[in-house]
C-alpha cells in the first residue's frame, strides 16, 4: 500500500483526475490517496492557492500527483506550480516526449527527454519596478543548482539505457550565468564516459529540433529554455494533451499533466485524459511499479491507436471518463494477461 497525495487541479483538473484514478486502479496497485486541494477554485475559501496542507501532505507522503492548475497571466498570484518547486526543492522537472501511434503529428519516431533546472534562472522571482516605464528580472544560476541538475540528467541517461546527453543554453550571449550552467554540466560530464556529452544554443535547438529531432536524446536545460524546448518537444509528439511531466527533488516527487486548465472546459468532460494519466506511468516507475507502468502504458498507446474510444482532439468522440474506461478494460486485459 502507498500512501499518495491527490492534488485534483481546478478547471478540468477533478474530471481529468477522476479518469485517471479508473485507469490507475485497474493495474491493481494498492494505493492509498490522501487529497488536498489548491488552485484558483479555492481561493475564497482558503485564503491562498496553495495551503500549507498541501505542502505538509506532500512532505509526509514524499509522492503526489497533480492535475492542472490555472496560473494568471501578467496579473494575480504568482504560478502555484512554481511555488510548489520552490518550496519542496523540487529542482528537477523531467519531460518526455514520445511518438504515440494515432496521434497525429509531423515526426515520427520521436523519443527525448527534456531535463530541465526547476529552480533558478529567471523563475527566481528576483524582479522589480525600477521606475513606471522599468521593470527588470534578475537572472540567476548557482554552481551548485546547475551540477545536481547535471547528476540528474546523467544519471537518468544511464539509469534508462539513454546514450547521449545534450547540455543547452544562450552561453554565448549570458557568458556569467549560462556560462556557468555550462561549465558545471562539462564537469558533471567527465564522470560518464559511457554517455556522449554535447552542446547546443538554445536558439539552434529549437530549429534542429524540427529538422532533426530523432538524433536527440536527453537535453539539458536551465530554467526558461526548459520551460521553452520541452513545450516545443510536446508539439512534435501531437502537443501537451499526450505531455507527461514530473518535478524530483532529493526526497520528493510530483507527477503531473503539464497543460493548463482549460476552464472554459470545466464540466464539459471531453478534455484528453492522456498526459495525466502518462503521468501516472512515470509515478508507477517512480515507485517500483515497473509492471504496472508498462502495463499502463501499454494500455494508452492500444486505446489511442485503435482510435476508437478517445476524445475529439484525438480525432473520436468519447468524454474524458470514457476514454479513461477504455484505458481500464485494457490495463485489466493486459494485468490479468500478465498474472
Amino acid at each position: 500500500m502507498y500512501n499518495v497525495t491527490l492534488i485534483p487541479g481546478d478547471g478540468v483538473g477533478p474530471e481529468l483526475t477522476e479518469a485517471t484514478l479508473t485507469a490507475i486502479e485497474a493495474t491493481g496497485v494498492k494505493i492509498n490517496w490522501e487529497t488536498v486541494k489548491a488552485g484558483a477554485d479555492i481561493i475564497e475559501e482558503y485564503g491562498t492557492p496553495l495551503p500549507q496542507e498541501v505542502l505538509d501532505s506532500v512532505r509526509k507522503n514524499k509522492v503526489a500527483l497533480k492535475g492542472p492548475l490555472t496560473t494568471p497571466i501578467g496579473t494575480g498570484f504568482r504560478s502555484v506550480n512554481v511555488a510548489l518547486r520552490r518550496e519542496l526543492d523540487l529542482y528537477s522537472c523531467l519531460r518526455p516526449a514520445k511518438t504515440i501511434k494515432g496521434v497525429k503529428t509531423r515526426f515520427d519516431n520521436i523519443d527525448l527527454v527534456i531535463v530541465r533546472e526547476n529552480t533558478e534562472d529567471l523563475y527566481a522571482g528576483i524582479e522589480r519596478q525600477v521606475d513606471k516605464d522599468t521593470a527588470e528580472t534578475i537572472k540567476r544560476n548557482t554552481r551548485g543548482a546547475s551540477e545536481r541538475i547535471a547528476k540528474f540528467a546523467f544519471d537518468y541517461a544511464v539509469k534508462e539505457g539513454r546514450k547521449k546527453v545534450t547540455a543547452v543554453t544562450k552561453a554565448n550571449i549570458c557568458k556569467f550565468s549560462d556560462g556557468l550552467f555550462l561549465e558545471a554540466s562539462r564537469n558533471i560530464a567527465q564522470n560518464y564516459p559511457q554517455i556522449e556529452y554535447e552542446e547546443r544554443l538554445v536558439d539552434n535547438m529549437c530549429m534542429q529540433l524540427v529538422q532533426k529531432p530523432e538524433i536527440y536524446d536527453v537535453l539539458l536545460l536551465p530554467n526558461l529554455y526548459g520551460d521553452i524546448v520541452s513545450d516545443l518537444a510536446a508539439g512534435l509528439v501531437g502537443g501537451l494533451g499526450v505531455a507527461p511531466g514530473a518535478n524530483f527533488g532529493d526526497e520528493i516527487a510530483v507527477f503531473e499533466a503539464v497543460h493548463g486548465s482549460a476552464p472554459k472546459y470545466k464540466g464539459l468532460n471531453k478534455v484528453n485524459p492522456t498526459a495525466l494519466i502518462l503521468s501516472a506511468v512515470l509515478m508507477f516507475k517512480h515507485l517500483g511499479e515497473q509492471k504496472a507502468s508498462e502495463n499502463l502504458y501499454n494500455a494508452v498507446v492500444k486505446v489511442i491507436g485503435e482510435g476508437k474510444k478517445v476524445t475529439y482532439d484525438l480525432g473520436g468522440s468519447s468524454s474524458t471518463m470514457e476514454m479513461g474506461q477504455a484505458i481500464a478494460e485494457e490495463v485489466k486485459k493486459l494485468t490479468l494477461a500478465y498474472n
